[in-house]
């Protein structure tokens, strides 16, 4: 049996690109991965010297992945789940299932989440996962109160008491970017994008959010000097969708829902005009099923959409 070629790139620098695919930045995969900022740059340099190709281009503003880059990040997740899951099987006895409960404090997650979790019930048939969906107006109070062992989120933060710090771990995964839909005949449609001024006298669409994620969309889009809102809450996406289409306001979106709605033309995708309003997703889950939660997550990370760059062009 002729033998297996040996890969060039090993466990750790798997776990250096997800964590640089996470942050974004050196300084960021560093706290991630505990070692230093400059050990995370030489380690980056290495692997891409394995590879002889570029992983990341660098800028002023971070890291963003490369085409060879965003295929290695992946398949990198299932490398690491798999081979987590080989050594479970191998070194211990049989064990019943582990049964996490999950709660997403942002509904977009749902759109893309049960294709995750059918590809992990066949990676890891050992862990059953359940959605909390009436958790999700605060995932953090559920986490605290032991009601789920695991949420994703966007702006709810962990309380900084110590006891919560041991009993709860928290890091990052990734980010998406909210963007405004726009019907084509609506005022703002003839704007490349949009300003804070305008969205304080535009009427605005959007889902019933948790109170934690609407006060990190003022702070990030007016200061802290928040305006009163004409907002429209509404439960369901396409109802969204329409009332944005008729030009009944501007629909607040992530980018992985508004991209699936541009194909006719009758909708436009706007940003601010001060960059990119990109909303960082995090990870928290109880310390007692740590092991369970890390291999959920290695699966969401790889499942997550990768939407293509959203186009804004004039009329």
């Amino acid at each position: 049996m002729a033998r297996i070629a040996l890969p060039q790139l090993d466990i750790r620098d798997l776990d250096l690109v997800l964590a640089l695919a996470a942050s974004g930045t050196t300084a960021g995969a560093a706290s991630s991965v505990h070692i230093t900022q400059s050990a995370v740059s030489r380690a980056l340099a290495q692997a891409e010297e394995k590879l002889g190709v570029r992983l990341f281009e660098r800028s002023r503003r971070g890291l963003t992945a490369t085409a060879a880059g965003e295929r290695l990040i992946a398949g990198a997740s299932t490398l690491i789940a798999a081979l987590a899951e080989l050594e479970q099987r191998v070194t211990a006895p049989a064990q019943p299932p582990v049964r996490i409960r999950l709660a997403c404090e942002c509904y977009t997650a749902y759109r893309w989440l049960p294709s995750a979790l059918a590809d992990l019930r066949r990676a890891l048939p050992r862990l059953e996962v359940e959605i909390a969906l009436e958790q999700s107006r605060d995932p953090v109070s559920a986490l605290i109160a032991g009601e789920i062992e695991l949420a994703l989120l966007t702006t709810g933060a962990l309380p900084p008491a110590r006891e919560m710090r041991r009993a709860l771990t928290e890091r990052p995964l990734f980010a998406d970017e909210i963007v405004f839909l726009v019907g084509r005949e609506h005022p703002l449609a003839a704007h490349r994008s949009i300003t804070a001024d305008q969205l304080r006298s535009t009427a605005l669409i959007t889902f019933d959010v948790a109170p934690a994620e609407h006060r990190w969309f003022l702070r990030q889009v007016f200061g802290r000097r928040s305006p009163r809102l004409d907002i429209t809450r509404l439960p369901l996406t396409e109802a969204i969708v329409d009332a944005a289409r008729a030009g009944l306001g501007v629909a607040v979106l992530s980018e992985w829902v508004a991209s699936s709605y541009l194909g006719s033309g009758d909708l436009l995708v706007r940003r601010l005009s001060t960059g990119p309003l990109r909303r960082p997703w995090r990870a928290a889950y109880r310390t007692d099923v740590a092991e369970a939660a890390e291999r959920l997550l290695a699966v969401v990370a790889r499942e997550r959409p990768h939407p293509t760059s959203l186009s804004v062009r004039r009329r």
